[in-house]
């Protein structure tokens, strides 16, 4: 005879209207580090790919990024998610002062100005 019983605690019963409470179940959740993000999208979903650059120096004709993560999005996903950033990055900005996301490198004079 098998036991049917959950260890789980049961389920409370919310409020008409309520939103659900979300619990965060980190068991599988692993960490990894990226310097270099690029996206895509077609209709159905947004792709960011993470990756590592392990040196960027200056005249070289090649750079090589060690890809390592591929997140896959619905596009009201990414919606969501981009509208975090924005917040997250605002939030850091007011603590620590502005980011220059400037392609080039300070002190180049290489690069034309846009």
């Amino acid at each position: 005879m098998t036991d049917n019983r959950s260890d789980a605690p049961p389920a409370t019963p919310r409020a008409a209207g309520a939103p659900p409470t979300i619990r965060w179940d980190d068991s599988n959740l692993k960490s990894s580090y990226a310097n270099v993000c690029n996206v895509s999208s077609t209709r159905e979903e947004v792709v960011l790919v993470f990756g590592i650059n392990q040196a960027c120096e200056r005249g070289q004709s090649e750079v090589q990024v060690q890809l390592t993560d591929r997140i896959i999005l619905s596009p009201f996903a990414a919606k969501r998610l981009a509208g975090l950033l924005a917040g997250v990055v605002r939030e850091y900005e007011s603590r620590f002062g502005a980011l220059n996301v400037d392609t080039r490198r300070q002190g180049d004079s290489s690069s034309s100005e846009a």
